[in-house]
């Protein structure tokens, strides 16, 4: 019984010891002001981490950007345009008996277009306007040519205005929008190179028939002053002259 008491009062005793002890009451007592701290430097750090989660995300959502602005236009219509603008200088440069050549021309004139000369017979001026009514008919089919060709190119310059206007319009990033301006720019050359083709043909055959024109007048005049002449004997080819 005395064992037990005195197994008893030991515990006790341990127990009053261990309550006292600094380490047991360091584990016992909260301290608020250490909590708040604890607290506070835990959202700080959260609030750090989120701020470069989202710096990472507008980098990211950048580098997708610049990937765009990077990407090339899918569709390109600069074979089309250049097989069109090609037919037609093709057909420019199948002009027939005078080309458009500085060297040709001024020769031709020379020889077929210049004033009248005394000298030459009846039947080398007869000659003379057969020739340039022959370059006068080829000038105006040379420009039918022209007209013919660049008006076949319309379906194509439509088709291809068509698909540069939605490729534009569904650009997904800086570099298409401006391939895509670009090559409607491109179209717009062309259609002006076509223009200018049909008007430098149309402008060929008209000059080459007012100069038959004047040629013919001054050849008139030439022909009328020999059938006139005094004491001039007829010759062959008098008739034809006046046709």
């Amino acid at each position: 019984m005395n064992r037990k008491r005195s197994l008893a009062a030991a515990t006790a005793v341990a127990i009053l010891i261990s309550l006292n002890s600094p380490s047991s009451a360091q584990l016992a007592v909260f301290d608020p002001t250490n909590y708040a701290q604890n607290v506070m430097t835990a959202a700080n750090t959260l609030r750090q981490i989120n701020n470069q989660i989202a710096s990472l995300q507008n980098e990211a959502q950048m580098l997708i950007n610049e990937g765009k602005n990077l990407a090339n236009l899918p569709y390109s219509s600069l074979q089309n345009l250049q097989q069109s603008i090609g037919e037609t200088q093709r057909l420019l440069n199948e002009a027939r008996r005078i080309a458009y050549d500085v060297r040709q021309i001024d020769q031709a004139f020379s020889t077929h277009y210049g004033p009248a000369n005394v000298s030459t017979s009846s039947a080398s001026l007869i000659d003379g306007a057969r020739q340039r009514w022959q370059n006068s008919l080829a000038a105006l089919q040379d420009a039918m040519r022209v007209q013919a060709g660049i008006v076949q190119s319309i379906g194509t310059a439509k088709s291809e205005a068509g698909t540069l206007l939605s490729s534009s319009q569904s650009a997904v990033g800086a570099l298409q929008a401006s391939q895509a301006g670009n090559q409607l720019l491109a179209l717009q050359s062309k259609q002006l190179a076509d223009v200018t083709a049909l008007l430098a043909s149309q402008g060929r055959a008209q000059s080459f028939e007012l100069a038959r024109q004047a040629e013919a007048q001054e050849q008139a005049r030439e022909q009328m002053r020999r059938f006139i002449a005094p004491g001039r004997a007829y010759q062959p080819g008098d008739v034809a002259m006046f046709h």
